[in-house]
């Protein structure tokens, strides 16, 4: 099979297409034929070595669109030919795989870093965290979905406690994880601003359907959330940045308001006036990833329309570190996605 590999951390380009031998379905396991990989930002810190350690050589990736290929001995849900989609991380001990939530269990890794990923021709998954694939659509605009989806439900819905008339106030809403937020709050009924950083994300975000979009190279955020709520503040905060935003975002946040953190691209460290944030007695909920349940739902509001895979470009295998660039840059709307058999 072929399959973009990295021998050591570096810049984009020690991404390599390589050729090795398909691998074989062990006990419990499905072999997936890779028709899509979506690719996410936190490849981009790993591949660069920032995020954990990694056996060489390796290859990435864990959100895919797929059929089965095979089945080893034991898997008994799934037949060859059936449409898949991997959860894209789980506990890698089986022993734990009714700890909830999955991400909080010991052994819990997101695909492409303790195992082979998904920049792959064929991947390899315990059937228990594979579900089928009844959306309907195309490959690639389903590998933009299940860590954006999973991670959304998870940090919305479950952690944040969005729900009808909530003002919500999400970060990067041009992003992957950002416009999956915003989709998946106001499927809840939630009232949606969100910060962007240039016009054509602006554009993007107000074609969601978000209510208020901030550009901050030029307005406030937390003034501007404010102005949005008479003064009080928002309710929820759904904070991919960290760092100084996530600071900020406090103030943006009205009493017993929720700060829900799930990334820290701006920075891993923050600092806030504690005085004010117990007086307010606000909270900071942190959140990583959501489960089989959770992307379930989130995949029933894909099949009735209420969220929609917003994919920016597909490109081959081939260009995997390309892809990377892009991302690197930020310049990307919404999901980038590779295509494993493509020329």
């Amino acid at each position: 099979m072929k399959a973009a590999v990295i021998r050591a951390f570096g810049p984009p380009d020690v991404l390599r297409l390589e050729q090795f031998e398909a691998p074989r379905p062990g006990q419990g396991e499905v072999l997936v034929k890779v028709l899509a990989a979506g690719v996410n930002r936190i490849e981009h810190y790993l591949r660069g070595g920032t995020i954990a350690p990694l056996d060489f050589p390796h290859v990435l990736g864990s959100d895919a669109a797929g059929v089965v290929e095979a089945v080893g001995p034991g898997a008994t849900r799934f037949r060859p030919g059936e449409r898949v989609i991997p959860m894209p991380g789980y506990p890698l001990d089986e022993r734990e795989a009714d700890v909830r939530p999955i991400s909080a269990a010991p052994s819990y890794a997101l695909g492409g870093i303790l195992n082979w990923g998904t920049y792959a021709q064929y991947v390899l998954v315990p059937e228990r965290w594979l579900l089928r694939d009844e959306t309907g659509l195309a490959p690639e605009q389903v590998a933009t979905l299940p860590m954006a989806l999973v991670t959304a439900v998870r940090a919305v819905k479950g952690v944040g406690e969005v729900r009808a008339d909530t003002r919500v106030l999400v970060h990067a809403g041009a992003s992957g994880t950002g416009s999956m937020n915003i989709q998946v709050a106001m499927a809840l009924g939630a009232r949606v601003a969100t910060t962007v950083d240039d016009e054509a994300k602006a554009a993007f975000a107000r074609d969601l359907g978000a209510e208020l979009v901030i550009d901050v190279r030029s307005s406030d955020f937390v003034a501007a959330a404010r102005d949005w709520t008479g003064g009080k503040g928002v309710d929820v905060v759904i904070d991919n940045l960290g760092g100084a935003v996530l600071q900020r975002s406090l103030h943006a946040l009205r009493p017993l308001g929720i700060v829900v953190s799930m990334g820290f691209v701006v920075g891993e460290q923050a600092t806030f006036h504690v005085r004010e944030f117990f007086f307010a007695h606000q909270q900071i909920r942190g959140t990583l990833m959501g489960d089989v349940d959770d992307l379930e739902w989130g995949l029933h509001l894909v099949a009735a329309g209420k969220v929609k895979p917003l994919l920016d470009r597909t490109l081959p295998l081939a260009a995997a570190a390309h892809a990377h660039e892009i991302i690197a840059a930020n310049r990307v709307l919404g999901n980038l996605v590779l295509l494993p058999w493509a020329a």
